[in-house]
């Protein structure tokens, strides 16, 4: 829950006075804020100066979730620009329910409004709920500065007491952190706990959950399709699926912006790939689809096998261009060693390392300065295991 007050945080900022202010400051940059403050309290309270101040700075840090052309005009809280849904995935999910026939939808713990926008622009009506005042009136001052009021309607209520058997499609995101303990790991400890979700999601036609992609695949459950996404190549969420005609136990990878994705039934999902010796190229898969376990159909497109069975790195002989792997051409393969690893980087005059690591322990930035690259070459250098035994695998991207 957020700790300010709604009258005092937000409201002077929805006036004439506080919306000119808002475009006076909107490029102040840190350096400059106390020059600039002192110079706007002399014609303004200042009260309203540190409001707009404040504002200015969530808005500049929301750029890159929102773009800056929403950002620029909508309204922030510093939990919302930490824990809210990027556009990019926000839109790809509000796609989802428009091309599985939903025109309206209840989002639940909806927060500043980023998947209700998302909902909203995709042409589906729209209540979105949650129970923190602040929260509740910064959604609203979005959807209006949006442009989105005729679509969103924002209340402010116990999520798990709003009727929602007049809408088409249920989407919960659960709190999933505590002022006091920080990142909730227990999905039963979230903010509805995830059994209530996944009952409001089953009373719907359509539910969709969000939840930590960090999820155990144990505690998923059986009735649900679940999907982790990654963002230009960073695993931003998972969500749960509940629908009539889905496919329970179903796990798919979602990566943006290419919006490639690869899915698996329990009926097609593969045992795990043979280990087998490093090849030429090492294929590094993306998180969303490691967090999915869908590993295996990547290797089996690949001709590949894996270097450990307990590392996610996947090797092969020949190259093969794949939206859900990162290739690299592997030209030395050496016991760890961080003496021999200098000689070989001086030998090569290479600069520009880069350190990867999977099943090590050694930190990327303690090898850096341990080696100490110089020289107008680049490199990349895999910390990890191969058939049990720590490794370094030198190469370049492919």
């Amino acid at each position: 829950m957020n700790d300010l007050d709604p009258a005092t945080f937000l409201a002077p900022l929805l006036t004439p006075e506080g919306r000119a202010l808002l475009d006076e400051v909107r490029d102040t940059e840190p350096a400059r804020e106390l020059a600039v403050a002192t110079r706007l309290r002399r014609d303004h309270p200042a009260e309203l100066v540190s409001a707009a101040l404040a504002q200015a700075r969530l808005r500049q840090r929301a750029v890159a979730k929102f773009g800056a052309a929403d950002a620029e005009r909508m309204f922030f809280t510093p939990n919302g620009v930490e824990q809210s849904t990027r556009t990019s995935v926000a839109t790809y999910r509000a796609e989802c329910f428009r091309a599985l026939g939903v025109r309206s939808v209840a989002d639940l713990c909806c927060g500043i409004g980023g998947d209700a926008i998302a909902f909203a622009r995709a042409g589906i009506r729209v209540l979105a709920v949650d129970h923190d005042p602040l929260t509740v009136a910064v959604a609203r001052a979005n959807a209006e500065a949006l442009g989105l009021t005729e679509l969103v309607e924002v209340r402010e209520a116990d999520v798990t007491e709003v009727d929602t058997a007049g809408y088409e499609a249920v989407f919960v995101d659960p709190a999933r952190r505590s002022s006091k303990r920080g990142r909730i790991f227990d999905p039963e400890a979230y903010s509805p706990p995830l059994s209530w979700a996944v009952s409001a999601a089953l009373k719907a036609p359509l539910g969709a959950l969000k939840i930590a992609p960090g999820i155990p695949h144990e505690a998923i459950p059986p009735e649900a399709e679940a999907e982790w996404i990654s963002d230009g190549g960073d695993v931003k969420e998972a969500v749960l699926w509940f629908r009539a005609n889905g496919t329970p136990g179903a796990r798919r990878a979602m990566l943006l912006p290419a919006g490639a994705g690869i899915r698996a039934t329990p009926d097609t999902m593969l045992p795990d790939p043979p280990v087998r010796p490093v090849g030429r190229y090492l294929y590094e898969p993306d998180g969303a689809v490691i967090r999915a376990h869908l590993v295996a159909q990547v290797a089996e497109d690949l001709r590949g096998g894996l270097i450990d069975p307990t590392i996610a790195y996947v090797t092969a002989d020949e190259h093969h261009v794949t939206p859900y792997a990162t290739a690299y051409e592997i030209t030395d393969r050496l016991p760890f060693n961080v003496k021999k690893l200098k000689a070989l980087l001086r030998e090569r005059e290479v600069g520009i390392l880069t350190v990867k690591k999977r099943g090590s322990a050694v930190e990327p930035e303690e090898l850096r300065k341990k080696v100490k690259p110089q020289g107008r070459n680049a490199a990349t250098v895999f910390l990890t295991r191969v058939a049990g035994a720590p490794t370094m695998l030198i190469g370049r991207p492919a």
